[in-house]
């Protein structure tokens, strides 16, 4: 009965959380777009982490020498769990310039989008990924002044690495 519960238990792990309105997202991802920073081009990665309790996402963006700009790149880490009491999706994103923020992840039509938590004076964040066909997607990142609506900032296409494009 023992190595049932253990067997039972390793399956349990391997298979993870249902990442829900998230789960298309989990792979690898390689894009290119454009918006305030410039056109372009990254990777990101969403993987089940922890014993499939956190869904981990990693990502880089790469922008050339324009308009006077040096050459920039861009990474970032978020972590995607379940709220312990409701249940409901979250996530805290950290940037490489000392950015970290706390956003709610909701299903949205065609994809997902993780909103930003914040006292009104602060600035809100919006990111939207769609779903485009099975290995490729949409992604939006908008932001709002306090105050103000939501202004898109980016925007990129992405396709699942080891898909055709």
């Amino acid at each position: 009965m023992k190595r049932v519960a253990i067997a039972g238990w390793f399956v349990c792990s391997l298979l993870g959380q249902d990442w829900g309105p998230a789960q298309f997202l989990v792979g690898n991802w390689t894009g290119e777009g454009g918006g305030q920073p410039g056109q372009g081009s990254g990777a990101f990665s969403f993987s089940p982490d922890l014993q499939g309790k956190v869904l981990v996402r990693k990502s880089f963006a790469e922008y050339p020498p324009a308009n006077g700009r040096p050459a920039s790149r861009h990474d970032d880490l978020t972590i995607v769990y379940r709220d312990e009491t409701t249940h409901a999706l979250r996530a805290t994103y950290f940037d490489n310039e000392e950015h970290v923020i706390q956003y709610t992840v909701k299903p949205a039509e065609g994809g997902v989008v993780f909103v930003s938590q914040g006292a009104p004076s602060s600035p809100r964040f919006r990111l939207t990924y769609t779903s485009t066909g099975k290995d490729t997607l949409n992604i939006k990142f908008e932001i709002a002044a306090p105050g103000k609506e939501f202004a898109p900032y980016l925007e990129a296409a992405a396709h699942r690495e080891g898909a055709r494009k």
